[in-house]
């Protein structure tokens, strides 16, 4: 694949850009020891994910008990596939729980400002 290459204008702005980044010392100060991340973070999918798995829950929950009073085949089918989507999500949640807690502290172990 070819490499894109920038215009003289485009690179005079782009270092303009880093510039006004590299003066913003709290900027500096966060961004230090970090890793560039080909994903920007999405901190409220934390959140939606684990409300959906709640939610998933109790209707898997309200599922299984009219199955298992009514014997209904309908009702047994839908609890099966509740529960397998309920359990893919909260696998996905942990999953996501254990890299992230995998990847230790953010910055370098002998930063003072670490805790």
């Amino acid at each position: 694949m070819e490499e894109a290459r920038l215009s003289a204008y485009e690179r005079r702005v782009l270092a303009e850009i880093e510039e006004g980044l590299g003066a913003d010392t709290d900027l500096v100060r966060r961004m230090a020891g970090r890793r560039p991340s080909p994903r920007l973070p999405r901190p409220r999918l934390a959140w939606r994910g684990a409300t959906a798995a709640a939610v998933l829950g109790a209707v898997t929950l309200a599922l299984l008990v009219l199955a298992v009073a009514t014997s209904s085949p309908g009702l047994v089918w839908g609890f099966a596939a509740a529960w397998v989507v309920t359990l893919l999500l909260l696998l996905r949640l942990v999953v996501r729980w254990a890299r992230r807690h995998a990847a230790g502290p953010a910055g370098p172990p002998d930063d003072p400002t670490h805790h």
